[in-house]
């Protein structure tokens, strides 16, 4: 296998100087590589979901799926938000298939369907 070395169009261009280098040194040191933030939902639901996987093992999904199914039946939207936010942490395939199949279903509560 033959390497081959490809030269950029203006060799000049992509040379920085040494104050160049300096000042994208100092940028990116004055900021932290994930910027994102902490959220402290996020938090509490990871710490959770671990909790969760603790108890129940390998089947902590499936259990999570369970509760979010019951608790969407049940007409608990925050219940069924926190658990298929646990289920989406421990399996996010599962949690797809659970949020795709619960949005075709009528609205426990209402007894209507959700996709209007």
């Amino acid at each position: 296998m033959s390497i081959r070395f490809a030269a950029p169009p203006q060799a000049n261009a992509v040379r920085l100087t040494r104050s160049g280098a300096r000042r994208a040194a100092k940028r990116a040191a004055g900021r932290p590589a994930n910027d994102n933030g902490v959220d402290l939902n996020d938090q509490a639901l990871l710490r959770a979901s671990l909790r969760h996987f603790a108890e129940h093992g390998l089947a902590a999904a499936s259990h999570a799926h369970a509760k979010a199914e019951a608790a969407f039946f049940a007409g608990d939207r925050k219940a069924y938000d926190w658990w298929l936010g646990i289920c989406r942490s421990l399996d996010r395939r599962m949690a797809k298939r659970l949020a795709s199949s619960v949005d075709r279903k009528p609205d426990a509560g209402s007894g209507t369907d959700r996709r209007a």
